[in-house]
C-alpha cells in the first residue's frame, strides 16, 4: 500500500514500450493540482541525416539509482507529490516513445519545472546510451553533451 503523505517515485526501465496513459494515471494524485508529462519520441532525422532507429543500452542498476538521485533532488526543490520515470531500451524506430517522465504537484507551475529539471537531469547523468542508425551510416550519441 502506497503512502500518499510521502512523495513517490516509481522508476522503470524496460524493453516493452511505454504506455503513456499508465504511466499519467500512475503520477495522479488527490493533492495535485497538476500532472506535468514529457513524452520524448524517435525523431526521423537528425543533423539533416534520415534515422532509420534507435538504440537504448542500459546499465540499468546505476541508471535506476541515478534517476533515483535526481527525483530525491527534485522533491528538495518543489512540493512533489509523485514522479514516474519510464525509460526503454533496445530498439526503437522513428515515432516510437522512449521515455516519459510525469510529476505531480500541487499547482502547474512547480510541476513544469520539476518535470524539466528531472529530463535535463537525467540527459545528463544518467548511463543510458543512444546509438542512432541514419541512412549511411551510425554513431553512439554522448548521454551526457
Amino acid at each position: 500500500m502506497v503512502d500518499n503523505t510521502k512523495p513517490v517515485s516509481v522508476i522503470t526501465i524496460t524493453d516493452q514500450p511505454l504506455d503513456i496513459n499508465q504511466i499519467t494515471q500512475l503520477a495522479h494524485s488527490p493533492e495535485a493540482g497538476a500532472v506535468n508529462v514529457f513524452v520524448g519520441t524517435v525523431r526521423g532525422n537528425t543533423q539533416k541525416k534520415k534515422v532509420v532507429r534507435l538504440e537504448y543500452e542500459a546499465y540499468e542498476p546505476m541508471a535506476v539509482s541515478e534517476i533515483q538521485k535526481i527525483c530525491e533532488a527534485a522533491k528538495l526543490k518543489w512540493p512533489i507529490q509523485k514522479i514516474v520515470v519510464s525509460h526503454r531500451v533496445g530498439i526503437l524506430t522513428v515515432g516510437e516513445v522512449a521515455v516519459v517522465v510525469a510529476v505531480s504537484t500541487p499547482h502547474r507551475k512547480e510541476s513544469f519545472e520539476a518535470c524539466q529539471f528531472i529530463i535535463d537531469s537525467l540527459k545528463q547523468t544518467v548511463p543510458i546510451w543512444k546509438k542512432e542508425i541514419f541512412e549511411g551510416g551510425e554513431e553512439w550519441i554522448s548521454a551526457h553533451p
